[in-house]
């Protein structure tokens, strides 16, 4: 198996760099402070300009005012936000999205939405999961609907761009799956 191009028996280390990962675990070190989580995953992936990177995604994701602060006094919003900076520290060409929306009040999930619309689409590949579907849809150009770990439907563009019908296609799916 490849991604990217690169065998992931071959080059694990280098599958890891190209990917960022966000989802309702958040994967941060709750003794370290926000800056100091960004840091240590800055490091671990080789982040060019560490500082200006990490000043960039507090800033970003409304956490300047507490980057000295110990993850473990965060609310869970505050960290799920400090983990999408952290799955963005070293700029991955691949984001997995597993109900990234997860303890975002409506403000943080706006901001959310507005970073992950920043990052050249033509340049990432998204993979999101999600039962939210409407933002879902609003995210993509291409959809599948699982059940039971399995793809039992894919999405055409046309139907993609119709709510309403991939709305009834998804209850029509999951209704015959369960």
């Amino acid at each position: 198996m490849a991604i990217d191009g690169i065998d992931i028996r071959d080059n694990p280390i280098e599958i890891r760099r190209k990917i960022g990962v966000i989802s309702h675990e958040t994967y941060l070190y709750h003794e370290l402070s926000a800056d100091e989580n960004l840091r240590f995953f800055g490091k671990m992936y080789e982040t060019n300009d560490l500082d200006a990177r990490i000043d960039d995604l507090l800033k970003q994701v409304g956490l300047s005012y507490r980057r000295k602060d110990r993850v473990m006094t965060f609310s869970r919003g505050m960290k799920q936000r400090l983990s999408i900076a952290r799955a963005l520290i070293h700029d991955p060409p691949i984001l997995l999205l597993d109900e990234p929306y997860t303890g975002l009040d409506q403000h943080a999930s706006a901001t959310f939405d507005r970073i992950l619309s920043s990052t050249n689409a033509h340049d990432k590949t998204r993979v999101l999961i999600s039962h939210d579907i409407e933002r879902g849809i609003s995210m993509c150009d291409r959809a599948v609907i699982l059940t039971n770990g399995s793809i039992v439907h894919e999405m055409s563009e046309n139907e993609i761009r119709n709510l309403l019908q991939c709305r009834a296609i998804y209850e029509k799916y999951v209704d015959e799956h369960t």
